[in-house]
């Protein structure tokens, strides 16, 4: 057996035999002379690559950041309900409740944008991490704060809220390009999927932590009729529980934390942004192999000085720039993926968050709302809460991770939006028609087919129909539209609910079926605008980038090359052609 050796690496490759003995992954690489050559088949490793526990610790890394969003969502609705009973006597004021409910959202809707830039910009290795650090801090820092002479307990709570929720939006845009990026093109919809599926895990930790904490103190809170009957004893356990519920937030986090700073550079970025192939070819062979990091100095300095090397060809696609951005997305053709991405998602994201109107309605229906006293009322909010999760959403993320790679993500938009409508429109327009059990199995179906539908998709599809130097930025745009669409539903359409019930001497909900009907009409254009988007199933980001923007892939070029003066570029603009 014969060894090469580069005396300045100091590096030795292992000759084929030796490979196979011992697998030296930049040996994948060293022998292809055509750098282009090497693009396509580092590509292609990821492309083709057989589902392993690389996507497993992808899908784990990518999703803490998502268990940790809906934890702190499902978290901070069962933690104002205890947070009332400490300073407003169990009936916290509907303006202070709603603002600590969209503070988060109002962040999230600067973390998408600002991060989804910024990963454009410098490399989605370089932030990534930084958004889940805020997310950690600030989840820390509301445990500790405390009403004081010269300090709003609302206000400090709703301002780490707001950054806490800057870190949530900036997980959006970066988890979903990372895990497209290297996902295997197979099964990339049911990795992505898998991914925000995490979450109904936040979800559930939460509801399941609740109920361990309402049972451990039930000492403190079962004496306490109400809210006005809430002693000292009372007032310390639900201080306690809130803040150890809203705290746990943090764990999965830093669970997760090391492997986001470790992760390597996307190897699309760094071929398609940075021109860098070489170093995109031995970080793909790194991670295929199952091993954390970006391949090292040494490592790429193998392939630049491979006996078979020849001089790199420039590959020069369209600058990244502003400029360029307005002159990309002012066509048509490539506008209207964008505004189909970013206004399905604010269409579902109204009715979405909307949804939760009727959950105290559920609740009673299905015996868990109120209570004879405090611990009741709790425990029997987190129960509920549970049950309609297990019921409708959880099945819903499970049907969609084993459907969207062979129905395809269009189809299960449409279909989820189509049903969505004719359900809201049957909920608004016979409510009080329908018995209780009639309203809970819609709001079941409900929950199923946002799940198994455009909850899922909206998060899918923007992270694979963008070209890489914009993949980012469009998600950003496409995820903070949805959230904008969440605090105006909570805002303005949640307000409705009482609109004039009191003055005409109606119950308490009186507008609901009305506000059913405008979910309704959001769900229809929801239907409309998802006609523009494009289906990716089993097609490779290139290919995606080729049929909906028009950029040509140099991997074509591959084995053309010859190393002469004058061929030294390959364009990937074809409208510059």
């Amino acid at each position: 057996m014969s060894i090469e050796k580069d005396t300045e690496a100091q590096v030795f490759v292992h000759t084929e035999g030796g490979n196979n003995a011992f697998h030296n992954y930049i040996n994948d690489f060293a022998h292809i002379e055509d750098p282009l050559e090497r693009r396509r088949l580092a590509l292609e490793k990821i492309d083709n690559a057989k589902f392993g526990w690389y996507h497993v610790r992808a899908i784990m890394v990518a999703g803490v950041g998502f268990l940790t969003d809906s934890y702190d969502i499902f978290a901070i609705n069962l933690g104002i309900t205890m947070m009332s009973y400490v300073n407003w006597e169990g009936s916290m004021p509907s303006s202070t409740s709603t603002l600590l409910k969209v503070s988060t959202s109002v962040g999230t809707v600067i973390g998408q944008f600002g991060f989804g830039i910024m990963a454009d910009i410098v490399g989605r290795k370089k932030i990534y991490g930084t958004e889940l650090i805020l997310m950690i801090t600030c989840t820390l820092l509301q445990c500790t704060t405390g009403e004081m002479p010269g300090v709003s307990f609302v206000a400090i709570l709703t301002f780490y809220r707001i950054v806490m929720g800057i870190g949530i939006g900036g997980d959006y845009p970066l988890s979903s390009i990372i895990t497209s990026e290297f996902a295997t093109t197979k099964w990339r919809g049911a990795i992505m999927g898998a991914v925000f599926s995490n979450q109904a895990g936040g979800q559930l930790s939460a509801g399941i932590l609740a109920l361990i904490l309402v049972a451990g103190y039930r000492k403190d809170l079962d004496y306490a009729a109400n809210g006005k009957e809430c002693d000292f004893r009372c007032r310390k356990a639900c201080d306690q529980m809130w803040r150890i519920l809203v705290g746990m937030g943090c764990l999965p986090g830093c669970l997760a934390l090391y492997y986001r700073l470790t992760i390597p550079e996307s190897p699309r970025y760094t071929m398609d942004v940075e021109c860098e192939v070489n170093k995109a070819a031995a970080d793909t062979s790194k991670f295929v192999s199952g091993q954390t990091g970006n391949a090292d100095e040494n490592e790429v300095n193998v392939l630049e000085r491979a006996p078979t090397a020849v001089e790199p060809v420039e590959i020069t696609p369209p600058k990244a720039s502003f400029k360029d951005f307005i002159h990309h997305f002012s066509k048509w053709r490539h506008f209207k993926i964008l505004f189909g991405t970013a206004c399905s998602w604010f269409m579902l994201d109204i009715a979405y968050y909307g949804l939760g109107l009727n959950t105290a309605v559920i609740l009673s229906a299905i015996g868990y709302a109120g209570g004879d006293n405090i611990y009741e009322i709790l425990y029997n909010t987190a129960v509920g809460n549970l049950i309609l999760i297990c019921a409708g959403s959880l099945p819903g993320y499970w049907v969609s991770i084993a459907t969207v790679d062979t129905v395809g993500r269009k189809p299960i938009q449409i279909m989820g939006f189509f049903i969505l409508t004719v359900f809201f429109c049957a909920i608004g327009f016979a409510y009080h028609r329908l018995t209780d059990s009639s309203l809970l199995g819609l709001y079941i179906i409900c929950q199923f087919f946002q799940n198994f539908g455009p909850n899922t998709t909206t998060f899918i599809v923007p992270g694979e129909c963008f070209p890489t130097r914009y993949r980012s930025t469009a998600h950003g745009i496409s995820a903070a539209s949805g959230k904008v669409g969440a605090i105006i539903s909570q805002t303005v359409l949640g307000t409705l609910i009482n609109h004039d019930c009191a003055k005409k001497g109606l119950k308490k909900n009186c507008w609901l079926p009305h506000v059913m009907e405008i979910y309704a009409l959001f769900m229809l254009v929801g239907l409309f605008s998802s006609f523009l988007i494009p289906e990716t199933k089993r097609k490779t980001l290139e290919q995606i980038s080729e049929e909906c923007h028009g950029e040509i892939d140099p991997s074509k070029y591959a084995g053309q090359h010859e190393a002469e003066p004058g061929n030294s570029s390959v364009s990937t603009d074809i409208e510059g052609q």
